[in-house]
């Protein structure tokens, strides 16, 4: 599938909703990601689109005979999650999308009406989007598998499959939340480098690793592949993911199985999806790779893919302490990696998971592995900056910082750019350290 811009994308294009015209929103009218929210006066779910500072309550603007174009989605976009919505397919998802714009642009002539129907932001709870029946977690960046394989395998720190496949393992779906949800420091066994000792107690080396997750649309069924030119058909958006780390427990149980406690503890997934269509002016060709390197096999790689296969996305890390907030201080900016960077894309990693045969349901979580630059300072995650705990890292404020401490919040931010486009992000996915109460 080869993604083309439209009307939708116009950067000239403005809206009546003020305020997702101004510089620097993550949500103008190019944009209009979907998420599900509630308010303190009507604590049911519903979806609503994001666009500036304000969510567009599709129920009441269906209630309202504004999207008469939808009468058809409409039993989709008045549920309290978006996975109906995310298995009708790219039609419906572009369908949507053009309504939408069209109601919200400057000359639509519903601005009246139309306006009765936002909800400012700060007034709104977000929750979960979909359904989450199952979350993968890859390991695709080659710049966290080599620093963090120097400290674990220094004689062979990139494992030879890494270059044959996108390497994964199934998380807890569970345990992923929305933005905001704190994260509890997690007990469990703690073992020296050596193995020599164990004990069960808070981890202290809680970590974050900055992702980007993708919603599986369309599914699948048991025993049928995708082909890599039929992934992005089955991929309905992005969000961002911080996968909370406990390295501690990680170090001692993940031989010979890999993750399982160190991980499962919680995961915070951002609230908006950006739809692939609002995507397409910032897709650009699949990674390449280096002569007499390990060739893509032929069932992860195609003309296509090759052509727009990657996303580029720039991201960021921000951290607070608790006395940086205390004192007034703005959260730091700590990396600044480029999603482009990563070894394999989106669609590899979707193609691989169902080569086997795998059944993708609708509402499913990948998502990327830790995203990290070539150089240390744009690491996705602290125990690369720190080297395994060696080489601390110093904020602002003074402070130091090897791993996270209480009071501790992490911010992972997204935006898309490129000349002769307006920029779009995908909103805040945020989440504060608090102490093990127990």
């Amino acid at each position: 599938m080869i993604f083309e811009t439209d009307h939708t994308h116009d950067a000239s294009v403005q809206s009546w909703v003020t305020s997702a015209n101004a510089p620097g929103t993550e949500f103008p009218i190019q944009n209009l990601p979907l998420g599900v929210f509630s308010t303190a006066g009507a604590k049911v779910r519903r979806i609503g689109v994001a666009i500036g500072d304000q969510i567009l309550d599709l129920s009441a603007v269906l209630d309202g005979g504004l999207l008469p174009g939808l009468n058809d989605l409409s039993p989709a976009l008045r549920r309290n999650s978006l996975n109906l919505l995310m298995s009708s397919g790219r039609a419906a998802r572009q369908a949507v999308r053009d309504a939408i714009f069209t109601l919200l642009r400057t000359d639509s002539g519903h601005a009246a009406a139309a306006g009765a129907c936002l909800v400012p932001m700060r007034d709104a709870q977000m929750h979960l989007p979909a359904q989450i029946g199952n979350f993968t977690d890859f390991f695709t960046s080659i710049h966290h598998v080599r620093r963090t394989g120097e400290l674990m395998r220094p004689e062979m720190p990139v494992a030879p499959n890494f270059r044959n496949m996108p390497i994964a393992y199934h998380g807890r779906a569970s345990t992923v939340v929305e933005s905001g949800v704190p994260c509890i420091r997690p007990r469990g066994q703690l073992g020296d480098p050596q193995g020599a000792a164990q004990v069960y107690a808070p981890s202290q080396r809680m970590d974050f690793e900055l992702e980007v997750g993708c919603f599986v649309g369309r599914e699948n069924a048991l025993g049928q592949p995708i082909s890599i030119d039929d992934a992005d058909d089955h991929m309905f958006g992005l969000c961002l993911v911080n996968d909370w780390s406990a390295r501690d427990i990680q170090m001692w149980e993940s031989y010979p199985l890999g993750p399982f406690l160190a991980k499962s503890f919680m995961t915070t997934a951002s609230p908006w999806v950006v739809t692939l269509e609002a995507l397409a002016p910032y897709r650009m060709p699949a990674p390449t790779r280096d002569a007499g390197e390990t060739p893509v096999p032929a069932a992860l790689t195609s003309a296509k893919h090759v052509a727009q296969g990657g996303i580029s996305i720039s991201l960021q890390v921000l951290l607070q302490t608790a006395a940086m907030q205390k004192s007034g201080m703005a959260p730091a900016v700590i990396s600044q990696p480029q999603f482009s960077d990563q070894y394999w894309t989106l669609t590899q990693m979707l193609t691989h998971h169902a080569s086997n045969g795998c059944s993708l349901r609708t509402g499913d979580l990948l998502s990327s592995g830790t995203v990290s630059g070539p150089e240390r300072k744009d690491s996705g995650c602290l125990i690369e900056f720190n080297a395994g705990g060696k080489q601390a890292l110093t904020l602002p404020s003074g402070e130091m910082r090897l791993f996270l401490e209480d009071g501790d919040t992490v911010w992972l931010r997204g935006v898309c750019e490129r000349d002769g486009y307006k920029p779009i992000g995908f909103g805040e996915c945020k989440g504060q350290i608090v102490g093990d109460a127990r």
